[in-house]
């Protein structure tokens, strides 16, 4: 251990240090970029070259381990659709499955829907001087946008999202592995199975009839996914898409308040707003932290980590990096970027990317017809954290 490691203090389940966690995200990037965690047994990298290099080396560093702290161990976890989770091939062959019916056409196709969601849900808060952005429409638009997407049936989405509000019970010390949780998680997988055993016999023109008719072939043969491995791929999908989602558009909602000038921009040129949805990925990454598993002995700024560690790459640490981004710690919409590491990068970039993109988009959009302006009630404001998701549970707002 350094005395930088000594000197300084950061883990993921810490209540204390996960509220405004950017000025310590510094202290570990300038003076421990490789950090260790002796309670829990983990490293940490904070810088972005460092983040973004992880990312793209994903043999060294796994993801067959599992992603996240509480979830890592020695052995790895067995094949299932939730390719998050598997390195190639395996990872390799189920993306390339999977993307035969997770197309860019499809989340164009779905657009229309998104909109009208979205419009929806906004109608349903008119005419009231306040309401919870989150809890009464960020949290709502994600699970059904993507029941919409892939084909549940229109009187199915209502209590399917119930028991995905459920999968994200939290409770202290366990997290999301909670009975709760698992419950829920129990049972939005067997609804999906049964979906998909259906289309088998009936298909439709829907994103579950194309998983089950998805297949491709390579130097080993002709695959389609099993039932489980599609099943698994619904189930991942609601949970990254819905969690990840709702947490950008509380931030969305909390960032452009703090910014006026900014957001009357956004609501003057709305073409402005696709920059703007990057640009809240990389100042608030709802996802800000993500797991791996090394496979080998690895140097990082003169300290070495050891085969079968535990590695926190920390993104939303390495989006607000000095060394990549000009004055990282201020917002600015039209902020010219390559790239930013909050969805990713390398093997493991979102799949749902363009998804989440254009929900971003359509969302700030609309909102902005309606309300020009907003205020952040900051005083019953509550965060909701994971070990690897933070971000806005409640954020009531007047308007």
């Amino acid at each position: 251990m350094t005395q930088a490691d000594q000197d300084i203090y950061w883990d993921p389940f810490d209540p204390a240090l996960r509220d405004d966690p950017h000025a310590l995200w510094k202290r570990l990037r300038d003076d421990a970029p490789v950090y260790h965690n002796d309670r829990y047994g983990f490293w940490a990298l904070s810088r972005y070259d460092d983040v973004e290099g992880a990312h793209k080396d994903a043999k060294t560093f796994s993801s067959a381990h599992g992603i996240t702290i509480e979830h890592m161990s020695p052995v790895a976890y067995p094949e299932s659709g939730q390719f998050i989770m598997l390195d190639p091939p395996e990872h390799t062959r189920l993306r390339a499955l999977v993307s035969r019916a997770f197309t860019p056409r499809a989340i164009v196709g779905v657009e229309a829907q998104a909109r009208e969601i979205t419009n929806r849900l906004l109608d349903a808060v008119a005419g009231r001087d306040s309401f919870d952005y989150v809890q009464e429409f960020g949290a709502i638009l994600p699970p059904t946008v993507i029941s919409s997407l892939i084909g549940v049936p229109e009187a199915d989405q209502e209590e399917l999202r119930k028991q995905v509000d459920l999968i994200f019970h939290l409770e202290d010390e366990v997290g999301m592995f909670n009975p709760t949780a698992l419950a829920a998680m129990g049972a939005l997988h067997e609804y999906l199975s049964g979906q998909l055993e259906e289309r088998r016999t009936s298909p439709r023109d829907d994103m579950l009839t194309r998983l089950v008719e998805a297949e491709i072939t390579d130097e080993s043969g002709t695959h389609k996914l099993r039932l489980d491995q599609a099943t698994d791929f619904g189930l991942m999908i609601f949970i990254a898409g819905t969690e990840t989602v709702a947490r950008l558009l509380g931030w969305a909602a909390s960032v452009l308040a703090e910014h006026p000038d900014q957001r009357a921009e956004l609501r003057d040129d709305p073409t402005l707003i696709p920059n703007a949805v990057e640009e809240l990925l990389r100042y608030e990454a709802p996802s800000p932290v993500q797991g791996r598993w090394t496979t080998a002995d690895v140097e990082v700024h003169g300290r070495t980590i050891p085969q079968d560690s535990k590695i926190v790459l920390l993104t939303g640490a390495a989006n607000r990096d000095e060394r990549r981004f000009a004055d990282p710690d201020r917002f600015d919409i039209h902020r010219h970027m390559d790239h930013h590491v909050a969805l990713g990068y390398g093997i493991h970039f979102c799949l749902g990317a363009a998804l989440a993109r254009m929900e971003g988009r359509i969302a700030i959009e609309e909102t902005l017809k309606r309300y020009p302006t907003w205020e952040v009630d900051r005083d019953n404001a509550e965060m909701l954290y994971t070990s690897t998701v933070r971000g806005y549970a409640k954020l009531p707002i007047s308007v």
